[in-house]
């Protein structure tokens, strides 16, 4: 007996992977509108993303492209519009109140560009991190956890500091340690090295990256430093609201690293063109594509001669 149409379609479905499957983080066409004074700013349009647990990714973007409202989603301080966000399983969409405090607490830890916002300047570094573990109801070896990640990402010996005795780039290592107290799964960092100089957010990155790989916490960092965004196996653009390219950074035999650039092919087919191969082939509304028996062709659009 041969199968129904209706047989055929939930079988296709049924072996039809989800978008994402079982990645850490999956964004699938996510929105978020916000609306001011009757007006209403389209900050994501349909964004895809997916990110593998363990992964250490830069988000770069220019300023409105919608990276920072990401950042916001993902550590639950904002609420989707529509779409999927989903991180560690659990559904940003659909959580209350409760849910997010608790997303926020235990699963996410968060570091913010400005050191003032990160730590109380009237505890020492010891009692920033610990209070995160206290906040949480932990009660055993608050200290000891302390300690341990202080030591870890080199500022042991500002255990008993205040924030004024602390460098700038120390008191972002101290941060870190905060947003790692309860063991999260994810850290979100949103430009943690801009107020800082080169040579001290080398420092901060060192930190992050040690605390991706000894510890495999998943790192997300929004930034506008390329210097940061050279530190990372892969870069991920975003240009108005949706992710537009990646960078892939991997080493060659010798020891060499190799990066290389693509475009971002979301569900439907569309692709951003970086601006300046549009700019210098002076593309404009539309193109002409020819299918190649390995590529897709792309030319500017034929200009047709306008009849007398």
């Amino acid at each position: 007996m041969n199968p129904t149409l209706s047989e055929l379609e939930a079988k296709a479905t049924r072996q039809k992977a989800a978008f994402g499957g079982d990645a850490h983080i999956v964004c699938d066409n996510l929105v978020r509108i916000y609306k001011t004074e009757g007006v209403e700013v389209v900050a994501l349009q349909g964004l895809d993303l997916v990110i593998d647990k363990g992964e250490l990714v830069a988000i770069v973007g220019a300023s409105g492209s919608g990276k920072s409202t990401l950042l916001n989603v993902l550590s639950g301080l904002d609420v989707p519009t529509a779409g999927v966000a989903r991180v560690a399983g659990t559904d940003l969409l659909s959580m209350n109140a409760r849910d997010r405090l608790r997303y926020r607490r235990s699963v996410v830890g968060f570091i913010w560009q400005q050191t003032a916002r990160n730590l109380l300047p009237y505890l020492t570094a010891r009692e920033n991190v610990e209070l995160p573990v206290k906040l949480a109801g932990g009660r055993r070896e608050r200290r000891e956890r302390a300690d341990e990640l202080l030591e870890l990402l080199g500022v042991g010996y500002c255990a008993n500091r205040r924030t004024p005795e602390m460098s700038g780039g120390e008191q972002q290592r101290v941060a870190i340690a905060v947003a790692l107290a309860n063991s999260p799964q994810l850290v979100l960092a949103d430009e943690p090295t801009g107020e800082l100089d080169s040579e001290t957010s080398e420092l901060v990155f060192d930190s992050l990256r040690k605390a991706n790989r000894e510890l495999g916490v998943t790192v997300v960092v929004v930034t506008h430093d390329p210097l940061v965004s050279e530190q990372v196996d892969r870069t991920v653009g975003i240009r108005d609201g949706r992710t537009s390219s990646e960078t892939l950074r991997r080493e060659d035999a010798e020891g060499h690293i190799i990066a290389e650039e693509y475009a971002v092919l979301d569900r439907v087919g569309r692709l951003q063109l970086p601006r300046d191969f549009m700019n210098a082939l002076d593309m404009e509304r539309r193109v002409r594509l020819e299918l190649e028996s390995d590529h897709i062709g792309v030319w500017p659009a034929r200009e047709e001669p306008s009849g007398e």
